[in-house]
């Protein structure tokens, strides 16, 4: 007998299946065995009476999951970026799965909840916020693109806040969240534990009626200067406009200009053209097609390495990006690297 938890928990309570994402020390990162497990639950209640949806959750105090398993994306990048480029084809799919599912699934975006997080969570019936949320795409500082259906929703948010966002990597409050369209209700994370008698009783609509008022979104606070500073095509004239915001006295614009010279320059420039392509695509399968072309180019790029080393590996926070400057990149022979017309 082993005495390994098992990395993904599954039960069913009263009609519901319940998923629960079981490396709290990890913050559940996610891995492929983690998605292979989720996918064996979802093939056993597809067709079984018994089961009228799905709760998925995430174990322990700090979130329902931080994103893929990224010192494995790391190692694989450093010998055979292949693997990556497999788990993510696989992780996508498994995204679009979830949001097609024939049941209503219902999410705990309860603490961090980012990048894959998203994938899994963030494109089912009811995605549900806390006080404690914390929802964003992060990739751009370790040299990557949003991913995982997140340049989807990315896309769709009002205005240019997701174009701030896939740029930044900034995370989203929880009324933030509602206010992009990451997520549909906010319940008090005091209140969680009547989430699933609701589902079991009621289904999604029971749940609904769980919902209070998130408050104000900073992000909504900040649409009009937002909107006019990521205006256009061009990483470099967006840096340029949020200095000359700054130096009119906005300082949260220069703290955002900040941010953005601090990620990946290839990354921002391959996201800002992935957010614009995304816009006018019909649908999530098809963006989740461009999102696999964008990291499939990334996979074997220096920037991956260089980024998952600087944040989590050595924690000097101090990426060397190769070229350095937004400034230096080739945008049109950066761009030619990536099948924007990739299919799952």
């Amino acid at each position: 007998m082993s005495d390994v938890a098992p990395t993904v928990l599954t039960h069913v309570d009263r009609g519901v299946g319940v998923i629960t994402l079981n490396r709290p020390q990890k913050i559940n990162a996610v891995t492929i065995e983690m998605l292979g497990l989720v996918e064996q639950a979802l093939d056993v209640w597809e067709d079984d009476p018994g089961v009228s949806s799905v709760l998925l959750r995430g174990a322990g105090p700090r979130g329902f999951c931080a994103g893929g398993d990224i010192a494995w994306i790391h190692a694989a990048a450093t010998t055979d970026p292949r693997r990556s480029v497999d788990m993510w084809r696989r992780e996508y799919r498994g995204t679009l799965r979830l949001a097609r599912w024939s049941k209503p699934i219902v999410s705990l975006l309860d603490g961090i909840a980012m990048g894959a997080g998203i994938g899994l969570g963030g494109h089912v019936t009811l995605r549900i916020v806390t006080e404690r949320s914390s929802v964003g795409m992060p990739e751009t500082r370790i040299g990557l693109s949003p991913d995982a259906g997140g340049s989807f929703l990315l896309s769709r948010a009002p205005g240019e806040l997701g174009t701030h966002l896939a740029l930044t990597g900034r995370a989203m409050t929880a009324a933030d969240a509602l206010h992009t369209g990451f997520a549909d209700l906010f319940v008090l994370s005091s209140e969680l534990t009547r989430v699933l008698p609701a589902l079991a009783d009621g289904g999604p609509e029971a749940v609904r009626a769980l919902g209070t008022d998130a408050g104000p979104s900073d992000l909504a606070g900040a649409a009009e200067w937002i909107d006019d500073a990521y205006r256009g095509d061009d990483a470099r004239t967006i840096v340029r406009r949020l200095r000359e915001l700054s130096a009119s006295g906005l300082a949260d614009a220069g703290a955002v200009a900040d941010d953005l010279e601090a990620a990946s320059p290839t990354s921002v420039v391959l996201t800002l053209e992935a957010r614009r392509r995304a816009a006018r695509l019909p649908d999530l399968e098809a963006v989740l097609g461009q999102e696999l072309g964008i990291v499939t180019s990334l996979a074997a790029s220096p920037d991956l390495v260089e980024g998952v080393r600087a944040r989590v590996i050595d924690k000097d926070r101090r990426p060397r990006w190769s070229p350095p400057t937004l400034a230096e990149v080739d945008v049109a022979a950066t761009l030619a690297t990536v099948d924007w017309t990739t299919r799952l």
